[in-house]
């Protein structure tokens, strides 16, 4: 493999001359530089990301800890996070941490000794990474995506999901549904808790009763809203209709229904949350609430250039406005 000295003896110029030419940061004349090109394209020259990397002290690359997951909606934001990064010039390094602690902080410890620039962690307050390896980098700028874990200098980027609860409680009650259940999701997980208080909220101020029963815990998986639902099936006085805390649970409950022999929405109305891209596939497509899941990829990765740019800054808390999505799921009371 080529390197400088051999590019700078077939040019011949000094090795400071060709980084000149290569970098760009310092007036090379037209014959010099036309000198240092071809014998760059002879030799297949290419300049080295590490020592690069450790002169100008950026290696341009991202770290991302995140949840592995079989709900998409996870997928979707990486998928906007890494789309964010090459637009802006930087490489992501994805690490799932399985929901290990152990394997969280070993993925970190990685991540951090590759010298990345940043890192975006988007775990559940159960599954931290390690506040004793974090210390160790006290300069490296971290956001967390829906919650922080540490106090410090943290940016956090949020869903409002206590609002997004109550948009997605407002519209089934505004079609007319007055027993309506909520699948809440792990109460170890802020989004959950606040999407359930905003659920609680818009029944109260509606002046409906939250029948005993109706408040139903699972995880945010598919088979969670599968189980939800058939307990909600078991009461005595079963729901008209059921928010479910995000669209996975959402596909679950569909199952549920199906297996058995009921109809969305002829015989229960469906609210699902986050707006996955498999909502609008399904038969019928899934009313939901809109999380603009780029718009959070893209904000996440700004956060982080401009804490390289401004190390000093305060912390920010940017807080992302949910939308309601109008589909076939919720009909009429």
């Amino acid at each position: 493999m080529a390197t400088m000295k051999d590019v700078a003896r077939l040019a011949g110029v000094s090795t400071s001359t060709v980084s000149h030419v290569i970098n760009n940061n310092r007036f090379v004349s037209d014959s010099v530089r036309d000198k240092v090109m071809v014998a760059v394209e002879q030799l297949n020259y290419a300049p080295s990301a590490l020592a690069r990397s450790l002169k100008l002290n950026t290696t341009r690359t991202i770290g991302m800890l995140v949840t592995s997951s079989n709900n998409p909606f996870y997928a979707e934001v990486v998928r906007g996070v890494e789309r964010s990064c090459y637009e802006r010039g930087y490489s992501l390094i994805l690490c799932n941490t399985e929901e290990d602690v152990a394997r969280m902080n070993s993925s970190m410890e990685t991540l951090l000794q590759k010298r990345v620039d940043g890192l975006l962690v988007m775990c559940t307050e159960n599954h931290r990474p390690s506040q004793d390896a974090l210390s160790r980098y006290p300069s490296l700028p971290i956001v967390m995506m829906d919650w922080s874990p540490f106090e410090g200098a943290n940016d956090i980027i949020q869903d409002n999901s206590l609002l997004g609860g109550e948009m997605a409680t407002d519209h089934l009650i505004a079609r007319g549904y007055r027993q309506i259940a909520c699948i809440a999701g792990p109460l170890d997980k802020t989004t959950a808790r606040h999407r359930l208080e905003g659920y609680r909220r818009a029944m109260k101020r509606a002046g409906l009763e939250i029948l005993p029963g109706y408040e139903v815990y699972c995880d945010f998986e598919f088979e969670g809203g599968v189980h939800a639902m058939k307990q909600l099936l078991a009461l005595a006085e079963p729901p008209h209709a059921v928010f479910a805390g995000n669209d996975a649970v959402a596909v679950g409950v569909y199952q549920a229904l199906y297996q058995a022999g009921l109809a969305v929405p002829h015989d229960m109305a469906v609210m699902g949350y986050d707006d996955i891209e498999l909502a609008k596939y399904l038969a019928p497509p899934l009313s939901t609430i809109h999380q603009p899941k780029d718009s959070l990829g893209e904000l996440a990765i700004d956060a982080l250039i401009n804490r390289l740019q401004n190390p000093e800054r305060d912390a920010q808390i940017l807080v992302l406005t949910p939308e309601l999505v109008e589909r076939d799921s919720v009909g009429y009371r």
